[in-house]
């Protein structure tokens, strides 16, 4: 079953539960934080953006997390042709929603932290979102020290998202609403060591991960992205399951010249010898079949006693066939993206 939702609503009823769960092509659902019937350890928000430049081969992600007990902040460079990558993480404890995350990923907004070591903002302003992270000490896989990254990406206001709502099953105050904005074109600056390079257009493409919830404590899921221009046209996709009910509707999408094409379910088949030999994906409406090959494995464990988590997001090429609503056939021959397995108690 995939429920679509076409009308906004809010998200939270006065008990704390989801007023309609399900799927949309756009940000329907109202988030109120103080709807939710759980405490503020149990409220999750976060913005995650990654940046994949295709025509040179790395990628760049940066996040700012507010998980209750503590706020997370991490950027990593992925270096695809070196086959390596570089990251760094801070915590900041007991912030309790105090880190200020928007309550809509449309509204105008501005989120900046820094430490001694690291420093982000991510400015939303318009069609435009500003996005600047660092990290002077940084040692990046080609040897040289520090990134800095200063890139705009854009999102055309008519392009369709993916946007999510759903409980768990065992317990419907549980809530996951998610909305991931695929295909934004990036333009701006990556300064690694002493060399700049400017963007140029069509190179490089950002993801938007936007998540607000209440969680239950341990959770594993999976999840897989790419944006970018196939055959000059914009081109991307949202895979992802593993956590909470899923019986209303997936969060599988194919963005074509933005517009949503929706998928049923997929399927990882994620090798035993490990994660960095070839995978594959599948879907039970025969419209997402692709192999991938992975380039770095960006393995991560954070082990903050009530915090922990053993992440693998992997960074390669997708080679393949997918199906549009209309059975157009597209063709993936090597194009970037990442996929992961992630497993949290938080």
């Amino acid at each position: 079953m995939q429920h679509e939702v076409k009308r906004p609503i809010p998200l939270l009823d006065r008990k704390g539960h989801l007023v309609e769960a399900g799927w949309a092509r756009h940000p329907v659902f109202a988030y109120d934080r103080k709807a939710i019937k759980a405490t503020a350890w149990k409220i999750k928000e976060w913005d995650y953006y990654a940046i994949v430049n295709h025509a040179k081969g790395y990628a760049v992600t940066a996040t700012m997390s507010d998980l209750g007990y503590a706020s997370l902040f991490a950027l990593s460079y992925i270096d695809f042709n070196r086959g390596a990558c570089a990251q760094k993480d801070a915590i900041s404890f007991l912030t309790f929603g105090k880190l200020g995350l928007s309550k809509t990923s449309t509204e105008d907004s501005q989120i900046s932290w820094a430490n001694k070591t690291l420093r982000f903002a991510f400015i939303k302003k318009g069609a435009q979102r500003h996005l600047l992270f660092a990290c002077p000490s940084l040692e990046l896989p080609d040897g040289s020290v520090g990134l800095d990254v200063s890139v705009t990406l854009t999102q055309d206001p008519h392009m369709e998202t993916m946007n999510i709502a759903t409980s768990w099953e065992e317990k419907r105050k549980a809530f996951y609403l998610n909305e991931k904005v695929n295909c934004m074109p990036a333009k701006g600056t990556i300064r690694r060591g002493m060399e700049q390079e400017h963007l140029q257009d069509g190179d490089a493409w950002g993801v938007l991960d936007w998540g607000r919830g209440r969680w239950t404590y341990q959770n594993r899921w999976y999840w897989g992205s790419a944006s970018g221009l196939l055959e000059n046209v914009p081109f991307g996709f949202n895979i992802g399951y593993g956590f909470s009910d899923r019986t209303c509707a997936s969060e599988n999408v194919l963005f074509y010249n933005g517009k949503i094409h929706k998928l049923d379910d997929v399927v990882f088949h994620i090798p035993e010898t490990g994660y960095r030999e070839p995978w594959t994906f599948s879907s039970n409406d025969n419209r997402f079949n692709l192999s991938f090959k992975p380039a770095v494995d960006r393995a991560s464990t954070t082990d903050f006693i009530v915090i922990k988590s053993n992440q693998h997001q992997v960074f390669g090429w997708f080679s393949g066939t997918v199906v549009l609503d209309d059975k157009t056939e597209l063709f993936l021959d090597a194009f970037p993206g990442f996929a992961e397995d992630v497993a949290n108690r938080w």
